[in-house]
């Protein structure tokens, strides 16, 4: 029964770490099966970097026709379900064909990533940004490995927000004043 069960995992582990996973802020995160992960928060134009680690089952060898990674922008509207539409899409290679018989790491690094909109999760739509793995293989079919961050674009309060005061009315009868304490 175990051997079945293993004919159907991946023949190779696939970890995406950032550079500075550790310090960075993390922020929770809804997944589609309702469970809340913590996750990496970035802000356009950050450079986004760490490492990727490859790991082949125990006594296995991996075959491959490349190795890439990409961060991709994508948007999702729920009624087209399973779709996802790529807004950025940034790609580096990794490695050329070739085999893995052991334990490899390769860093990546996207510089001064512009990403204008901010991750959303809503009824109707879903906007997501994610780095994704791919080890190409021919019949035996790609390995494909996802990491999702958020990403939050902060502006600064505008520099003057002076009150604002309007009256209203009808002559001899009535008289209304209105004032917000912010015009912005």
């Amino acid at each position: 029964m175990n051997f079945i069960m293993g004919a159907f995992k991946p023949a190779c582990n696939i970890s995406i770490t950032f550079s500075d996973g550790k310090a960075r802020k993390q922020v929770p995160l809804k997944k589609e099966n309702g469970q809340t992960v913590m996750v990496s928060l970035f802000q356009s134009q950050e450079n986004i970097s760490g490492k990727i680690s490859l790991e082949p089952v125990q006594g296995k060898k991996v075959d491959h026709n490349g190795i890439k990674v990409e961060l991709l922008g994508q948007i999702e509207m729920y009624f087209d379900k399973g779709n996802f539409y790529d807004f950025t899409s940034l790609v580096r290679e990794l490695d050329v064909p070739g085999e893995i018989y052991e334990r490899k790491t390769y860093p990546f690094e996207f510089s001064t990533v512009e990403m204008p909109y901010e991750t959303y999760n809503g009824v109707n739509v879903q906007l997501r940004y994610v780095l994704k793995v791919t080890i190409s293989r021919g019949y035996a079919g790609s390995i494909v490995e996802y990491q999702d961050f958020v990403v939050r674009n902060y502006t600064p309060p505008p520099p003057i927000n002076n009150s604002i005061k309007m009256e209203v009315g009808i002559e001899d009868c009535l008289h209304i004043e209105f004032e917000y304490n912010k015009s912005k």
